[in-house]
């Protein structure tokens, strides 16, 4: 993808003096680092929960669960037709057929009263009971019916057309492992078996704490200079979507003692926090003095585009991600970082998104030395940057997926192929 160049003296360094009142980036730690630190720092939850069956499916199971019964509980009929002694068919053909005696009919929840002897027959419907001494279905299609006379145009053999008591799940048996993502098929397993409820992992907690003295709840009136709080429900519909619960928290004006307050707040119910705005460098960029002293620091900008100013901590062992303010920013961020990271958390398997490998519409140029996350559009089958500025949250609203640009890529041509990652899959 595009041209590489040698970013070893490209990027510049932090002045060795900041102005007062600032922090500066203590050095941009890579993607691919600052990713895998965040992971290694992540435990997955350990609580457990026993939800109703109906409500677990998208959950991860926190026991064996073992079937207490064969499925099916009896030998069945796997088509419509006629329950027979196998033998008595033997040599039944088109132009000479056997003919038997239909001395029953059996239904679906209806369990066989008779037995069937020697040149006799009932009618069966798929899923019904086999009745005792029979050993097969004829397909209704190779019969012709004639009063209580079913003659008989195609032999079968011993077990055809007949499902076996416990041939799909036996009495005993480990139907769903421990740690196993609760799909519809698994259930459906589970519904197989009579289960009512499930014991589960619980979904972890994830505080989203936005600060800034601008941010305002949507719903209220905007005085000059404030905005409307979109990180908080951006991070949250991500947190939904990856199997955790969101706890959002007003936004805290850019005061320590409030910063402090809410984090403490949030550690004692959250599993993990994310804050959103006051972690970049500027005087008001209070996060980091904070988290200094609440913990340990990770890391302090990532040599991503957008969403530089992103932040790493851990204090009481839960991670608290610091992440830009402007909502372009801090949306890539999340789906660069904060995916994985929350599925680690809650046990889920890993997210692989849809990818699309298309043409560029148009030239694109890139910082080098820095990963830039870059939301596209597919229209016509091109690519084409949605991208304005990354406090716009049209950026990502418009966009079906982004593109990663890597670190030494600062050209990508139109007509260069482009691998698409698309946000819905």
């Amino acid at each position: 993808m595009g041209r590489k160049t040698d970013t070893r003296c490209r990027m510049r360094e932090a002045p060795s003096e900041a102005p007062k009142g600032m922090n500066p980036f203590r050095g941009l730690i890579s993607f691919e680092d600052a990713k895998e630190m965040l992971l290694r720092n992540i435990r997955p939850i350990s609580r457990v929960e026993t939800v109703p069956l109906e409500e677990a499916h998208g959950r991860v199971s926190a026991s064996d669960i073992v079937s207490p019964i064969d499925v099916p509980p009896f030998e069945r009929a796997a088509m419509d037709g006629f329950a027979v002694i196998a033998s008595d068919t033997f040599h039944a053909r088109h132009h000479a057929p056997r003919t038997l005696t239909l001395i029953e009919v059996i239904d679906v929840g209806s369990p066989p009263e008779k037995r069937i002897s020697r040149g006799e027959c009932a009618q069966i419907v798929t899923g019904a009971p086999m009745p005792a001494g029979a050993d097969a279905v004829v397909m209704a299609e190779n019969t012709e019916v004639s009063g209580t006379s079913v003659h008989v145009h195609a032999p079968v053999y011993p077990g055809e057309n007949v499902g076996k008591k416990g041939e799909d799940i036996k009495k005993g048996e480990v139907v769903v492992g421990s740690g196993s993502y609760l799909t519809p098929g698994r259930i459906g397993a589970c519904a197989a078996i009579g289960v009512t409820s499930l014991r589960v992992y619980e979904k972890p907690r994830i505080g989203v704490i936005p600060s800034g003295e601008e941010i305002v709840l949507p719903g209220k009136d905007l005085n000059p200079g404030e905005i409307y709080d979109v990180n908080s429900y951006t991070l949250s519909a991500l947190i939904e979507m990856h199997g955790c619960s969101p706890v959002r928290y007003p936004a805290v004006r850019d005061h320590p003692r409030e910063i402090m307050s809410a984090i403490q707040d949030a550690l004692k119910r959250c599993d993990m926090v994310i804050l959103s705005g006051g972690s970049s460098v500027g005087p008001k960029d209070l996060i980091l003095d904070v988290l200094s002293r609440l913990g340990r620091v990770e890391f302090h900008g990532v040599a991503v585009k957008p969403g530089k100013p992103t932040l790493l901590a851990v204090v009481s062992d839960r991670v608290i991600l610091g992440m830009p303010g402007y909502p372009t920013s801090c949306l890539t961020n999340g789906y660069g970082f904060l995916v994985d990271a929350l599925r680690k958390l809650s046990r889920l398997p890993g997210y692989t998104p849809l990818r699309r490998t298309l043409p560029m519409g148009h030239r694109i140029t890139s910082t080098t030395g820095r990963v830039q996350f870059l939301p596209v559009k597919i229209e016509n089958g091109m690519v084409y940057s949605v991208f304005k500025e990354s406090g716009a949250i049209t950026s990502m609203s418009k966009a079906d997926g982004y593109i990663l640009i890597p670190a030494s890529v600062d050209l990508i041509e139109k007509g260069d192929p482009v691998e698409v990652i698309l946000f819905e899959s």
